[in-house]
């Protein structure tokens, strides 16, 4: 069944409504309010998440710090994509910052949907690999960014060992 919402979601920029017709019985609406974890950085991953009203902080927390914020995800954004990227848990965690309104789409129903729906399936894929990409520049400026503010930038770690 196609909904016309969908469509106007940049991760199916491209499909047609038969295409995003065939997705439609694996996507499920969730709800989150404020402060509710959606995901913790190294639970399972299992779905994908496209959100429609809200916003949810992604956040890292490295071995030997404290937890960072790497990014804001906003309506039309996809996160969780660890789900598709074959790994067994997710790289960072997800909280809602503002009440929220998802898609789910669980891991497993993806991988049916590009076993059953190659066409379908690849469009999808491509789509969220450009996501993907995005956010990875996205995520790079942010780190870059919290790594400089922490650094002496004045040219002294220029000089090599001994120079005064």
């Amino acid at each position: 069944m196609f909904r016309q919402e969908y469509a106007n979601l940049s991760i199916f920029e491209g499909l047609d409504p038969q295409q995003i017709g065939l997705l439609s019985p694996f996507m499920e609406e969730v709800r989150f309010s404020t402060d509710t974890v959606i995901f913790d950085q190294g639970q399972l991953a299992d779905c994908l998440y496209i959100l429609l009203d809200g916003e949810v902080i992604i956040n890292y927390k490295p071995y030997d710090g404290p937890s960072l914020i790497v990014a804001r995800i906003f309506p039309g954004g996809v996160f969780g994509w660890s789900s598709v990227l074959s790994h067994d848990q997710y790289s960072s965690g997800a909280v809602a910052s503002h009440d929220c309104v998802v898609y789910r789409i669980r891991a497993q129903s993806l991988q049916r949907i590009c076993d059953c729906y190659p066409d379908t399936g690849r469009a999808l894929l491509e789509r969220l690999a450009g996501v993907i990409a995005e956010r990875l520049r996205n995520t790079h400026a942010s780190i870059l960014n919290l790594l400089s503010q922490g650094i002496d930038t004045n040219g002294s770690c220029l000089k090599r060992d001994g120079e005064k």
